[in-house]
């Protein structure tokens, strides 16, 4: 049975992990998610939305995986390889979160664009408390997000933080009701992807690809990237709308 399914929905591919327990994070499962992200990287949506069930998103990797360096290594690929598609993707990302979002749960969530949060979640990365450090992107995206000492804080400790503070720190972008959450990333997902999709693509890409580099080359990135949406048939569509109608009332393609 797939543990990872997809849905189209409004425009937007909606990513459903499901495998009980508490879907745990299995070198299989990783597999799986990556040759689902690879398909829609080869003719991306709207958007995409990551969730899994209403109990829980993620409580982190599979533990019974960890029997050694060797396993590490393994598993550490495993998540590097299905979070930088996930990453990758020339489009909006969102991780819809009921329940908790712990270790490789919550690198899941980290690798998305923006988090929409139940009241209810609990969100950390515990790894410390077994004597180990993250292994899928948290030392590195979490303090991207954070700062660096709030990462190391919440590294270091371990400790799970729940939804409210998670927002105070801007580790999530919405906290809603359980019930709310997938409806409330459907709502900011679709009316992304009627939008000039390809236009947040290269956005993405001059912010990922500017970002820890000098202002110099970050500046020559955004070029790059603000020169090449001028050859897409929604920057002309766009530039005619505004001239002949006024802001806000351009209809986009996505091409």
């Amino acid at each position: 049975m797939t543990a990872v399914t997809t849905e189209r929905v409004d425009g937007v591919a909606l990513i459903r992990i499901d495998r009980p327990r508490a879907n745990a994070l299995s070198i299989a499962l990783l597999a799986e998610l990556e040759a689902t992200l690879a398909g829609l990287a080869a003719e991306p949506p709207g958007a995409v939305i990551v969730t899994g069930t209403e109990r829980v998103f993620s409580a982190g990797a599979d533990i019974t995986e960890f029997t050694g360096p060797e396993s590490a290594s393994a598993i550490s690929r495993a998540f590097e390889a299905a979070l930088s598609r996930l990453a990758d993707l020339p489009r909006a990302t969102f991780a819809a979160i009921r329940g908790p979002a712990l270790g490789g749960g919550l690198e899941l969530a980290l690798a998305c664009d923006f988090r929409v949060v139940a009241h209810s979640s609990l969100l950390g990365q515990p790894e410390v408390l077994l004597g180990i450090i993250p292994g899928g992107g948290a030392t590195q995206r979490l303090p991207r997000l954070v700062g660096v000492a709030r990462a190391k804080e919440l590294i270091y400790t371990g400790r799970q933080i729940e939804a409210g503070e998670a927002l105070r720190i801007g580790l999530v972008d919405r906290v809603v009701a359980a019930d709310e959450v997938l409806p409330t990333a459907l709502g900011l997902a679709a009316e992304l992807a009627r939008g000039p999709v390809v236009a947040h693509g290269l956005a993405k890409a001059a912010i990922e690809r500017g970002f820890g580099g000098s202002l110099a080359d970050g500046i020559r990135v955004e070029r790059e990237c603000f020169v090449d949406a001028f050859s897409t048939e929604d920057a002309a569509a766009g530039v005619r709308s505004f001239l002949e109608k006024g802001p806000g009332k351009a209809g986009f393609r996505g091409r």
